[in-house]
């Protein structure tokens, strides 16, 4: 049995208020990024004309990165355009479906070897041509862009090729954005040689384009400021060591001690 006074006096249930939301930071309506780190400034006035048509495969998870280059590369070039997909195939690019004379930016693999861009494409476009090439990058983690690449291939082959800029190196380390030294890397980069999505572009740029080291100059120049503003509201965290990473690099670093020094016994037994 109840007391009359528990009747009389029933418990007061209270719930919490809900928090209001958090106000959403103002971004900028031209280079759609937050007011604190706009771009405007550094954006050329107007997107640069290029001779090269460049098509960048962007993987679903890289479209929501906040540090992305893509949405500043393609308002930098005019002729530029996006495509969101893990795999490429015939519907998703009106360019690519025509077959274009083209070329694809990856490192290369013992099953998939590449020559570099300047072995590929030794003179720059000139107004003359009848055909503009097409420049192909994928923009994903690079282990979502491997898994892009293969996928892609069978689709490429019938008519791009595929390339590698100089200083691909596995045996070195990638570096960080907070590397004095290495500046225009936003992101822990797997090996040597392996840059940003934007950095990638502007080095083909310079080797394809008349006017190659003026574009490359400015979107360096973007790239850079883009670092800098985004380098003071980052928290700098320590890399999480890669052991698998680490013994693969230092088995290739032993092996290619043991290929030189085999050579010069050779070499020595042959003299």
């Amino acid at each position: 049995m109840t007391s009359d006074a528990e009747t009389e006096n029933p418990p007061i249930q209270t719930t919490a208020e809900p928090e209001p939301p958090q106000p959403r930071r103002p971004i900028c309506s031209k280079c759609s990024r937050p007011n604190r780190v706009c771009l405007c400034e550094t954006l050329p006035a107007q997107p640069i004309p290029t001779k090269t048509h460049i098509v960048i495969i962007q993987h679903p998870h890289e479209a929501r990165h906040k540090l992305s280059t893509v949405p500043l590369l393609t308002k930098c070039l005019l002729n530029s355009t996006t495509v969101v997909t893990r795999r490429l195939r015939r519907g998703l690019s009106p360019l690519l479906d025509q077959s274009p004379p083209a070329v694809y930016l990856f490192p290369p693999t013992p099953s998939s070897p590449a020559v570099t861009l300047s072995q590929s494409q030794p003179q720059p476009q000139n107004d003359n041509d009848d055909e503009n090439a097409v420049l192909i990058v994928f923009d994903a983690t690079w282990k979502h862009a491997r898994e892009m690449v293969r996928a892609s291939e069978e689709y490429l082959s019938r008519f791009a090729s595929r390339v590698g800029l100089e200083g691909y190196d596995e045996s070195i380390g990638g570096r960080s954005i907070y590397d004095s030294d290495s500046e225009l890397i936003l992101r822990k980069e797997p090996c040597g040689g392996c840059v940003s999505t934007m950095e990638a572009v502007a080095r083909a740029l310079r080797v394809i384009e008349p006017n190659g080291l003026y574009i490359e100059a400015q979107l360096l120049r973007v790239l850079r400021d883009m670092v800098r503003l985004q380098a003071r509201y980052l928290t700098t965290k320590p890399i999480k060591p890669r052991p698998k990473l680490e013994k693969k690099k230092a088995m290739q670093i032993e092996e290619k001690k043991e290929s030189e020094s085999e050579s010069e016994e050779l070499l020595d037994f042959k003299s």
